[in-house]
């Protein structure tokens, strides 16, 4: 083979890698994110802003709370519609559906009133007053317990059954997202005012450690993974996620964020977190090993839209977005990607 031969034949080799690198690339473009959007719920008459969210996993139904516009929407997940209404609302912050009792309870921040609603024909059970800034709402499968963080500090203890509120539990501030241990006996509360994570034990209802957050402030919303002893406290001043060792409360690892979280959320199948932010994105990032995480992709989603809900029973992941210009309310549903 003569020379003019030898590079032809290196050329047409190399053109074919280089189709074939063309090709791989073009695959893997094709190939779904961490998160697909398959479903967007509308919600045209639902103004301002929204906060948390609940979840009936066998009846696939989903709550939000619309705090703007003092009702909460209960939509049907499958037909991707929204069901009811709930109206007589004072800006509801908080909503959880105990699905043993099949009882929804929001908490309104307006008046101060958990109220609960039979989860069928939501006509009102009882009803808590006092609770000034009635806020997040979580239930305590173990004890039987619905926990609301409530006032200048304080997490309420009620009976889902009854709706009595048997005690309350002081904090040095507001209290804001805490998770609670399945096989623990600790609740983990962000309390923003004090710039740390409370530790109570829930069977002495006492605070039993504080955990400060000295180069973080504004620390909103919490997950937890407590297979390999992590907290995750999403804070917005500066936009990072800090993680915890929740044997010691010191901090392993930082991350920098989208702003304006108020809600995150631990994929234990996955190893991910989802971070949603009014800045207009959900953070994606991947856990390598307890100590070790980096930012797997950001979504582009809309300016407010810093609420949304994990579901690991349905493999779904759930983002509220307010009306703004011409984005009109909805609810968009994910899928789990690759």
């Amino acid at each position: 083979m003569n020379t003019s031969q030898k590079l032809a034949d290196v050329f047409a080799r190399l053109g074919g890698f280089a189709a074939l690198c063309s090709l791989t690339l073009a695959a893997a473009a094709a190939e779904p994110g961490s998160l697909k959007l398959v479903k967007t719920i509308p919600l045209p008459d639902v103004t301002g802003r929204f906060d948390h969210f609940s979840i009936d996993v066998k009846g696939h139904r989903l709550f939000v709370a619309a705090l703007g516009n003092n009702t909460v929407e209960v939509l049907d997940l499958d037909a991707g519609i929204r069901l009811r209404s709930i109206a007589g609302c004072d800006k509801p912050q908080g909503v959880l559906f105990v699905e043993r009792a099949n009882v929804l309870f929001i908490a309104n921040g307006g008046n101060g009133r958990l109220r609960s609603y039979d989860g069928t024909k939501f006509d009102p059970i009882a009803t808590i007053d006092s609770l000034d800034d009635a806020d997040n709402v979580h239930y305590d499968a173990k004890l039987d317990r619905v926990y609301v963080g409530y006032g200048d500090g304080a997490l309420g203890v009620v009976n889902p059954t009854t709706g009595v509120h048997s005690a309350s539990i002081k904090l040095p501030g507001h209290p804001e997202s805490f998770q609670i241990e399945h096989e623990g006996n600790r609740i983990f509360v962000n309390v923003p005012e004090a710039r740390q994570v409370a530790v109570i034990d829930s069977r002495t209802k006492t605070v039993s450690k504080a955990w400060l957050l000295p180069d973080a402030k504004a620390n909103f919303p919490m997950a937890l993974d407590e297979v390999n002893h992590r907290l995750f406290v999403g804070c917005r001043n500066p936009a990072k996620l800090v993680v915890l060792d929740t044997a010691s409360g010191k901090s392993v690892s930082e991350l920098a964020i989208v702003g304006d979280t108020d809600d995150l959320f631990y994929d234990a199948k996955r190893k991910r977190i989802y971070v949603s932010g009014g800045e207009g994105f959900v953070d994606v990032i991947e856990q390598h090993d307890a100590d070790n995480y980096k930012l797997l992709e950001k979504i582009a989603t809309a300016p407010g839209a810093r609420t949304s809900f994990f579901s690991a029973e349905l493999d779904q992941f759930y983002l509220a977005v307010p009306r703004r210009g011409g984005q009109g309310a909805e609810i968009r549903v994910y899928d789990m990607g690759k």
